[in-house]
């Protein structure tokens, strides 16, 4: 099993916009890796495709997601089962996969959504892991990408990954 290594940017106590000390609290990176954690467990039979198929999410997704300059995210294989505006950490809505070059898929990553149909772009974004999801107007959902089976020198909750490329 690889092993990842989380880079995150978290903040500190400090002084408020009054300039008065903040109370210290929990650091944000020791929730994000419990959290990491959770759904790893939750998600390791899903290394296994077939796996992931016999549980909801789609088997054939037949676009792979990637930027020219920035890398790629993948293949997102989504559970319609789960779209809605509740967002569990161990029940992503996508699994986001690699493809080898000798045609295996391996699974790096999450990604939790939330439709408009369930939440209006207008709304308050949903969160998840102490993270506000994106706005995707043209895909019409709220989004986030969790990196947690493949480093990501980006971060973990960047979109796109420079090590992940689409193979055909």
């Amino acid at each position: 099993m690889s092993q990842c290594t989380l880079v995150v940017t978290a903040c500190s106590a400090g002084a408020s916009p009054d300039g008065t000390d903040q109370a210290p609290r929990e650091q944000p990176v020791a929730a994000i890796e419990r959290d990491i954690a959770r759904v790893r467990e939750a998600t390791e039979a899903f290394r296994s495709l077939d796996a992931a198929a016999s549980a909801g999410y789609a088997r054939s997704v037949a676009q792979c997601i990637a930027h020219p300059e920035q890398g790629a995210m993948g293949y997102h294989h989504t559970n319609d089962a789960l779209l809605d505006d509740v967002l569990e950490v161990e029940r992503p809505e996508i699994l986001v996969y690699e493809r080898t070059a000798d045609g295996e898929y391996v699974l790096n990553g999450v990604e939790y959504i939330v439709p408009y149909s369930s939440r209006s772009r207008d709304a308050e974004p949903p969160e998840i892991m102490g993270q506000k999801l994106k706005r995707a107007d043209g895909l019409q959902l709220w989004y986030l990408h969790v990196w947690i089976w493949k480093e990501n020198t980006s971060g973990v909750f960047a979109d796109w990954n420079p090590d992940v490329a689409c193979r055909t």
